[in-house]
C-alpha cells in the first residue's frame, strides 16, 4: 500500500504523535518517562530543534515541535530508535516498540499553535492520568509555570510572549488560557470511535457476567484485568473505563 505524503509546515512547526505497537504501554516506570525526557534533550542538541510542548502518556507521547537543522523524518527517527533501544535492551524484548509511522500535523500559523498547545497540556486530562489540570509531572506545563529548577526543556518563549510582554503574568495567562475547553480535533481524536457505555456494559456482561462496577471490584485481579483490557482493545478511554468499573485510574492504566 503506497504511503500518503506527510502534509508540510511552512513554518517548520508540527504535532508528533508516537504509539506504542498495538497500544501497549511505553512507559513501565517513572525511570523510562525520565529516560526519554532525557533522549529529548540530547536529541535537541544534535538536531537543533525547538520543543514547544510535550506530553508522555502511558503508551503514547505527543510532541510540539519546530524542525531547523534536521527534517522532521529525521528528528523523530533518531529519538523513536534512541528510545526503543533503550525500553528493548531494559525489558528483554525485541522487535518494533512504536506503531508504525509517528503521526504528524502541520502547524502554520498562531492560532493554530495555541490550539495544539491547549490540547497537548489538556491530553493527561483527559485521559483520566490526572483530576485537576496541571498536577501531570510527565508534560511541559510545569515548565510554562516555571516550577522547579531550570533549565526547561521546553522553549516555552515563544508562546509566552504571545500572550503578554509581561513575563510576571506570562504563566497565570497560559494557565487561565490552558482551562478553556476547546472542540478542535487533532491527532489523537482523527478516526478514533469510542463504544458507548451501553455497548462496555454488553461487553462486561458477555465477559464476566457481571452488571456493576461492584461486581467488577469483586472479581479475581486476573479476571478483572482481562476486562479491562478488552475494553481497551475495543477502543474505550481510560477515563471511561475508570467511570464504569469503579477502577482507580493508575491500575486502569497500566493494564
Amino acid at each position: 500500500m503506497t504511503r500518503t505524503a506527510r502534509q508540510q509546515s511552512s513554518a517548520g512547526c508540527y504535532h508528533v504523535m508516537l504509539r506504542g505497537v498495538n497500544r501497549q504501554t511505553i512507559f513501565e516506570e517513572d525511570a523510562d518517562y525520565e529516560q526519554f525526557l532525557q533522549i529529548l534533550r540530547a536529541c535537541k542538541t544534535t538536531s537543533g530543534f525547538y520543543l514547544l510542548g510535550y506530553a508522555l502518556l502511558g503508551n503514547h507521547v505527543h510532541l510540539l515541535i519546530v524542525v531547523e537543522q534536521e527534517p522532521l523524518s529525521t528528528v523523530m527517527r533518531r529519538i523513536a530508535t534512541r528510545y526503543a533501544i533503550y525500553f528493548n535492551k531494559k525489558y528483554e524484548r525485541s522487535g518494533h516498540l512504536f506503531q508504525d509511522r509517528y503521526k504528524s500535523e502541520p502547524v502554520n500559523d498562531d492560532r493554530q499553535l495555541l490550539s495544539v498547545l491547549r490540547y497537548i497540556l489538556q491530553n493527561p486530562q483527559k485521559a483520566g492520568l490526572e483530576k485537576e489540570l496541571g498536577c501531570y509531572r510527565w508534560s511541559s506545563y510545569g515548565d510554562y509555570m516555571r516550577t522547579g529548577d531550570g533549565p526547561y526543556l521546553t522553549d516555552t518563549a515563544r508562546i509566552l510572549s504571545m500572550l503578554s510582554s509581561n513575563e510576571a503574568e506570562q504563566p497565570a495567562l497560559l494557565k487561565e488560557f490552558v482551562k478553556v475547553s476547546d472542540e478542535t480535533a487533532h491527532l489523537d481524536d482523527e478516526g478514533i470511535k469510542r463504544p458507548s457505555d451501553r455497548t462496555c456494559k454488553e461487553m462486561l456482561k458477555r465477559s464476566c457476567g457481571v452488571d456493576t462496577a461492584t461486581e467488577i471490584q469483586l472479581l479475581p485481579e486476573e479476571k478483572r484485568d482481562d476486562a479491562i483490557r478488552l475494553l481497551k482493545a475495543e477502543g474505550a478511554s481510560i477515563r471511561q473505563i475508570v467511570r464504569l468499573t469503579g477502577v482507580s485510574f493508575g491500575v486502569v492504566r497500566t493494564r
